[in-house]
């Protein structure tokens, strides 16, 4: 695999927050997950990538190109769908075909109508009658339709019903069939990402805090759970976060080794164990 988005030295600066020195390398032919708090730099990040404001310092390369150099040919490229719906209320999706067919050379109106089917939505109705989980939907395949070989996602599923959020992670799936694409996406529902990503990146307070394979990740980590009395007795070394409660404590370490926490229960943590332990050692509440 070669990569398809090559970050270095990356920073960007706003009044309150800093995106530091990102160095972040995405490989060709898969699926890496962006996770992180709430303004942690995860949407910055993407519009770095896509040349919607400018960086301070660092290279991005999409498709071994310089995102300004080519921007306009890496976004020909490129589909884009952000956590708010971006089409007018006024347009139905007929019309928006004709618009977006005027913008991408390969924009192909014949899929357009094919993945409107497949989501059930209707070509004559306007936007503004479309629910919320319709509006997405309509987006994701408004972002396919002219073939990218990449797609940015900010928050595609957040506040959809499990079923349509399933849909979705299907169509992505069946994206990377085609092992020239690639998706980049940025969710809160580790859940999702659990399912699809191959790879999983932390973004906290604009560092990067790593970026790992998603089965490499789980097995380098371990949660731990026991009474307030064997907590004491811990090597608070080990620990990268704690977490207590009424009845002990839950820890999570990068030490997998059984002698280091002979006693306590041991368990393998999802995604969201491992990004909230990071973002709270962080703040350091270990409540």
């Amino acid at each position: 695999m070669q990569p398809v988005i090559e970050i270095q030295g990356l920073r960007k600066e706003y009044a309150g927050f800093t995106l530091q020195d990102l160095n972040l390398t995405i490989e060709e032919g898969t699926i890496t997950g962006l996770v992180g708090a709430n303004g942690a730099g995860k949407s910055t990040t993407l519009k770095l990538i896509l040349n919607l404001v400018r960086r301070d310092a660092g290279t991005i390369r999409v498709f071994g190109l310089d995102n300004r150099e080519k921007d306009r040919e890496i976004k020909a490229q490129i589909g884009v769908v952000f956590d708010e719906p971006c089409f007018h209320d006024i347009l139905t999706p007929h019309q928006i075909s004709a618009y977006m067919g005027s913008l991408y050379a390969g924009w192909d109106a014949a899929f357009f109508g094919t993945l409107l089917g497949r989501f059930s939505l209707p070509e004559k109705k306007i936007v503004k009658e479309f629910s919320r989980g319709m509006k997405m939907k309509l987006s994701i395949a408004a972002a396919m339709a002219h073939h990218p070989r990449l797609l940015l996602l900010d928050e595609p599923t957040s506040g959809l019903d499990p079923l349509v959020r399933d849909e979705i992670l299907d169509m992505f799936l069946e994206f990377l069939q085609d092992d020239r694409h690639s998706i980049v996406l940025s969710s809160h529902i580790t859940s999702d990402l659990e399912k699809i990503a191959d790879t999983i990146a932390l973004i906290d307070n604009g560092r990067l805090v790593f970026h790992e394979e998603k089965d490499r990740l789980r097995e380098q980590y371990v949660l731990i759970k026991g009474s307030s009395a064997q907590l004491e007795k811990l090597d608070q070394n080990l620990l990268i976060g704690v977490r207590k409660n009424e009845y002990g404590f839950e820890a999570l370490s990068k030490n997998r080794r059984q002698a280091a926490f002979a006693g306590l229960v041991t368990e393998t943590p999802t995604i969201e164990d491992i990004m909230l332990f990071y973002t709270r050692s962080r703040k350091g509440n270990n409540g």
